[in-house]
């Protein structure tokens, strides 16, 4: 799963399929296919800032779309999420994807992803938490 989670997406594909989705919508003729293909790209980016502009169309996406397509909107929506520490709205859509889909493995194997993220997450504040209180308690002290 960290691999999927982890793959990038090359400057030539985005820059192909940000033209088509341009094109496209410049027309008035922006398909859902086109739509998916860009918001995929954006989602592998390593630049947050391209991830969270057009996570949005992956929302707009899940919507509109027959139940078959909001299986892999939403997988990539939790991906996008997870990529923006947003992991609250990344086990959100995982799991509507699970209600749907309970045995889906890699849908459970981003679920347990997300999962792990976030009780780290909650470690690290825990122990800053303590580090405050330590720092404070030995204001205190003689």
């Amino acid at each position: 799963m960290e691999a999927v989670v982890c793959d990038v997406v090359s400057p030539e594909d985005l820059l192909k399929f940000e033209k088509k989705y341009s094109t496209e919508l410049a027309k008035g003729d922006l398909t859902k296919d086109t739509k998916f293909e860009y918001a995929w790209c954006l989602i592998r980016s390593n630049f947050p800032d391209q991830i969270k502009s057009k996570s949005n169309l992956f929302y707009i996406l899940v919507h509109k779309g027959t139940k078959d397509d909001q299986r892999d909107y939403l997988f990539y929506l939790a991906i996008g999420n997870y990529k923006l520490k947003e992991y609250e709205r990344g086990l959100k859509s995982i799991r509507i994807l699970l209600k749907n889909e309970p045995g889906n493995t890699q849908a459970l194997d981003l679920e347990k992803l997300i999962v792990k993220a976030m009780r780290k997450g909650e470690v690290r504040v825990r122990i800053g938490l303590l580090e405050c209180t330590v720092e404070v308690g030995n204001l205190h002290t003689p």
